[in-house]
């Protein structure tokens, strides 16, 4: 049987039967990603094939992904932190001044769309409120300076309560409470309940 005759059988054309698929050069868009990650390292896929087109390459994007995956420019995904687990504290109401402390932040937004946090102090004996800073970023290092001055002018409490923000939990924070003496206390995630004298305010 004639070759011509086997591709009438399987109803193939010859030229189909001849054809030899051609690599393509893949080396350019590779020197071109390798230069993006490098210098932007947190870039996603998305982020280079949108430069890549704005720097005028015309590459098809499954082209150009199937090549990021080759290079492994796959980014981590970033894990959620685990929270160390919380025992119930019960809300005991203090019989007496600068016992417990507690701590909350709220936020709001201005009318040019900015936002803004506050970080609220409150002496659970009677609910005082001994200090409302208010900007625009509030980090550990931030409330670690303005517990620092309410200590100056109203002394030491023996304990500070508090729900598990990220500025709350934070190595610097934990530090500066065992050097001054001081009891953190955290709630239990998800129980807001457990922080209410300064929930409510």
């Amino acid at each position: 049987m004639s070759l011509r005759q086997a591709c009438i059988l399987f109803c193939i054309s010859t030229s189909v039967f001849y054809y030899h698929a051609k690599r393509k050069d893949d080396q350019e868009i590779i020197d071109q990603l390798s230069a993006l990650a490098e210098s932007h390292r947190t870039w996603g896929f998305w982020m280079m094939y949108h430069r890549l087109r704005k720097l005028q390459h015309i590459w098809n994007h499954k082209r150009v992904y199937r090549v990021y995956t080759l290079m492994r420019l796959n980014l981590r995904n970033k894990r959620k932190k685990r929270l160390p687990a919380r025992v119930k504290e019960p809300l005991l109401r203090p019989i007496y001044p600068n016992v417990t402390w507690s701590l909350d932040f709220m936020h709001d937004t201005l009318a040019s769309g900015k936002t803004i946090r506050t970080l609220n102090v409150i002496d659970d004996f009677n609910r005082e409120v001994l200090s409302i800073t208010v900007d625009t970023s509030l980090p550990s290092q931030r409330v670690i300076r303005e517990l620092e001055t309410l200590l100056d002018w109203r002394g030491k409490p023996d304990a500070i309560r508090s729900d598990n923000g990220p500025e709350f939990i934070a190595a610097a924070l934990s530090d500066w409470c065992e050097i001054n003496g001081i009891s953190w206390i955290q709630i239990q995630p998800g129980k807001p309940t457990q922080n209410s004298l300064i929930e409510r305010l």
